[in-house]
């Protein structure tokens, strides 16, 4: 048994409460070779925290089920709400070199380099959001390492694990691929920990957490540039939504015709995807009552439903509020060979977010290239991603809210935010384009569709699918 230096062990309960306190969240990364001594640290700084608000991530092996999803989407899935404290038992550090070192590309399309391009954005994106990311590698010579294991072959309780060790101290070059972490230029650096004594060691990285989380404290909240008056411009032009509406039009008979024809298409490029393990990421953007909801339906009308899921997004609940705002959408991305639809999405960080208020003027134009980031670690993995925007004017949308008033049964569908929103419009409209011209990119682009015609806004949006996974499908 480790003894721990009392009176360290009362300050990092008494500071860890106090980041509780300030609704700081902490990700301490304990990484290391087999047989190095990181379960014993890890275990030492585990039960010297509150188990209210701490967990404990151990990463393993990937299993089928983890290389259908991407890369980073069981650390999203992890991520520890404001105020609390995750301690990762190895990482996306050993993920990543399980991954390269094994040779699996089962849910990857590009080299590892990107990979490792996307691990440092998410910890960029984490850290900019205030979390508290504080990472050790702990090291030890080859004699303790052999010591370690020696002492477990002698118990034959606990044999399996010196064998265990042994194999993969045999079958991966951990350390060498480690190495390049560790002479890296990332912004959160790596602590080193040398584990000879155990007592010394625990002490080590006790102090290190203390010492990083005084400063944070003593930090505080950074208050310069906390405005959040969305930075409007006066009399704003709209440029990317000019349409001639009139021209924009299909006759019912002609959709009657060509819609069929497109959702079968549809329905043979799910199995297709299905195949070949590729995951569809359909994003739906517009203005309230523009026809989003109605376009979903007729895409995914003829197919199978255990291979697709629908998230229609609302505002935040109070957990979700609790996490980084890209959280909740990082949990619900479809895994290899399904489609997952976003009715509205993380979008909302720079548009809903930015026209009320909700976000900093520094938060939500910081977000167009965590989005960015977000988006390309899903292409990474995989992913075709595909966003529309169904734009339509202003008199179609008070036509569509007055239908709706009008109708019984589809009353329920307009709200009073619906008309605070319209109130809003040119708002909407600015802060629409510029994260159609900040976020469109050649790994998820934005399609712009006229809707004040459902009919044409759905036949383009199918087409515009279609066309995507089509050239993905011939590729590979």
């Amino acid at each position: 048994m480790v003894e721990i230096d009392e009176e360290l062990e009362n300050r990092i309960g008494e500071v860890t409460r106090k980041t509780k306190e300030m609704g700081i969240p902490v990700m301490i990364l304990i990484e290391g070779a087999p047989a190095s001594g990181k379960s014993r640290l890890s275990n030492a700084l585990y039960m010297a925290l509150d188990a209210k608000y701490t967990d404990f991530v151990a990463t393993r092996p990937p299993r089928e089920l983890d290389l259908r999803y991407p890369f980073l989407q069981r650390y999203w899935q992890h991520l520890p709400k404001d105020g609390d404290i995750n301690i990762h038992f190895r990482s996306w550090y050993s993920q990543y070199i399980e991954y390269k070192v094994r040779g699996i590309r089962e849910n990857i399309k590009v080299d590892y380099e990107e990979i490792k391009d996307d691990m440092e954005n998410f910890e960029d994106t984490l850290m900019n959001n205030g979390y508290e990311i504080i990472k050790f590698y702990v090291h030890a010579d080859e004699d303790i390492k052999q010591a370690h294991i020696d002492k477990l072959q002698g118990n034959p309780v606990l044999k399996w694990k010196a064998e265990e060790f042994q194999g993969r101290l045999e079958n991966f070059d951990y350390e060498g691929e480690m190495e390049q972490f560790l002479k890296g230029s990332s912004k959160c650096p790596w602590t080193k920990i040398d584990f000879e004594e155990k007592e010394e060691a625990v002490n080590s990285l006790f102090e290190t957490v203390i010492d990083r989380l005084e400063k944070r404290i003593e930090s505080g909240r950074n208050t310069e540039d906390a405005e959040a008056d969305g930075y409007f411009s006066e009399n704003y032009e709209a440029q990317l939504f000019k349409f001639d509406f009139e021209k924009e039009k299909i006759k019912k008979k002609e959709y009657k015709k060509i819609l069929p024809g497109l959702q079968e298409r549809m329905r043979e490029i799910q199995f297709q995807l299905y195949e070949e393990k590729i995951p569809l990421v359909l994003v739906y953007e517009g203005m309230d009552a523009a026809g989003k909801g109605g376009n979903i339906e007729r895409t995914r009308q003829l197919l199978d439903p255990t291979g697709y899921t629908v998230n229609a997004t609302g505002a935040p609940t109070d957990m979700e509020r609790a996490h980084h705002y890209l959280w909740r959408f990082a949990t619900e991305v479809p895994r290899s060979g399904h489609i997952g639809f976003f009715d509205r999405s993380w979008y909302g960080r720079v548009l809903v977010e930015r026209i009320e208020g909700f976000a900093e003027n520094k938060e939500w134009k910081r977000s167009y290239r965590e989005i960015k980031d977000f988006e390309k670690s899903l292409y990474d993995s995989g992913a075709i991603i595909v966003k529309f925007f169904l734009s339509l004017d202003k008199d179609e949308q008070l036509e569509r809210f007055q239908d709706r008033q009008n109708d019984e049964d589809k009353a329920w569908k307009l709200t009073d935010e619906d008309w605070r929103n319209r109130e809003k419009w040119d708002l909407y409209i600015e802060a629409s384009e510029d994260m159609i011209r900040e976020t469109s990119t050649e790994r998820a682009p934005w399609y712009i569709i006229p809707g004040n015609d459902k009919r044409y806004a759905r036949i383009t949006a199918l087409r515009k699918i279609i066309e995507a996974c089509e050239a993905r499908l011939n590729d590979k």
